[in-house]
């Protein structure tokens, strides 16, 4: 989905979760892997033994302008390094392992690192290679093991997968959008100037066509659509197409019936305001 604004403020007020990619494979994985953490406001980026070294330009395609995650990547030799200042780890893994671990789901996984973040706790994820996943003795490192609900037949995802998963999770549990809103947008209400000829011309219109040819009707029924209209909240510009459209639909004619139009309209409100 497109909507990236470089101009908006960074989404996060506390550090998240590193990302460790453990003997990551390929370069575009990684830059996907980047892209998605950057969606997510993670840039925590460290990278354990890559199999094709570091950095990849294969990576800066597949990262789609997330350049600042990539610049500040780091690099390990082995996961004791990659792991060293934080606090708590969690292990992704597909795969049932022979250990006593926890096992958690993602959306629990995100809240325990919410807890711990607001903590000033210092927290990572553990992702594996493509091919094969974490081994036992890097799960092992782990505070505990998150596994996907997913359909036990076909469970295996892609890294960039497992990425994008774990981030969103992690940024819902930090974020306070409601549920349903209406975003903010910035654009001119209309003035009831505006409002006032829009309704003089429908009503206008309304009369050339019969729809207002009862008098003894018509108040009320000029009154519920002014009602109906108000209730729109309608910009400048709203009003504005509104207009064309009603111009449109009984001008037929051309230009020339509309200029026609337009004039028998404004004597007739002359008429009517003196």
């Amino acid at each position: 989905m497109a909507g990236t604004e470089s101009t908006q403020p960074f989404a996060m007020s506390h550090p998240g979760p590193a990302i460790i990619l453990v003997r990551p494979q390929l370069g575009e994985n990684i830059g996907k892997a980047v892209r998605a953490m950057y969606n997510f406001g993670l840039t925590d980026l460290r990278l354990v033994a890559p199999r094709d070294g570091w950095p990849n330009p294969d990576a800066v395609p597949a990262a789609a302008g997330a350049d600042m995650v990539l610049e500040n990547a780091k690099v390990f030799d082995d996961l004791k390094g990659a792991v060293a200042d934080l606090h708590h780890v969690y292990a992704t893994t597909a795969r049932r392992r022979d250990m006593v671990k926890p096992v958690v789901t993602p959306r629990h996984c995100a809240d325990l690192m919410r807890d711990y973040t607001l903590q000033d706790q210092k927290i990572g994820m553990l992702f594996g290679p493509e091919k094969a996943g974490l081994r036992n003795d890097e799960v092992a490192l782990a505070d505990a093991i998150v596994s996907v609900p997913l359909n036990p037949s076909f469970a295996s995802i892609n890294l960039a997968q497992a990425v994008i998963l774990m981030a969103y999770e992690w940024f819902q549990a930090m974020d306070d959008t409601p549920d349903t809103y209406q975003p903010p947008v910035d654009v001119m209400p209309a003035t009831k100037a505006d409002l006032i000829d829009l309704y003089e011309h429908l009503e206008y219109e309304l009369v050339e066509a019969g729809f207002l040819r009862y008098p003894q009707r018509r108040a009320l029924m000029v009154r519920n659509l002014r009602n109906m209209l108000e209730r729109a909240r309608f910009t400048r510009q709203e009003v504005s197409t509104l207009r064309g459209a009603i111009k449109a639909l009984v001008t037929g004619g051309g230009p020339k019936w509309q200029a026609e139009r337009d004039a028998k309209r404004a004597a007739a409100q002359k008429t009517q305001k003196t």
